[in-house]
């Protein structure tokens, strides 16, 4: 006895266009993730050579509570130029002495307190270090 083998339809998946769909895809990509944004500046961060430890002047911190300090001090953010000026004063010997104020901010801190402090020391012609804690 002869059985005949019954023909099933195998279902199959249409691939044709599957290499052009997935090249539109990267390309899209590629060319969506290259493009610059506008919004973004450069900034030069500098490169030393050698660790050099800084001569500390005038040690301001801010802590997580956003709170600063000059010394062991507390100091009031609306008082920060003053209280800099006279501290800076204290530790500068003649007119032209450049002093450093050491920022030590904790890594939860805003950058509004930094940056208020930064400019304090621009005013009264100190530079500036930053210790960042974790």
């Amino acid at each position: 006895m002869k059985f005949r083998k019954k023909h099933r339809n195998e279902s199959e998946v249409f691939t044709d266009s599957l290499n052009d769909i997935l090249f539109i895809l990267l390309m899209f990509f590629l060319i969506t993730t290259t493009q610059a944004n506008p919004n973004v500046k450069t900034v030069n961060t500098p490169r030393g050579s050698k660790d050099r430890k800084v001569k500390q002047s005038v040690t301001v911190s801010i802590d997580a509570a956003q709170k600063v300090y000059i010394g062991q001090r507390e100091v009031p953010p609306a008082l920060l130029d003053s209280f800099l000026k006279i501290e800076l004063d204290k530790h500068r010997k003649s007119p032209d002495d450049t002093l450093t104020v050491v920022v030590n901010a904790d890594s939860i801190s805003y950058h509004a307190g930094f940056i208020k402090v930064l400019e304090a020391a621009k005013k009264n012609n100190a530079k500036v270090a930053v210790n960042v804690k974790n």
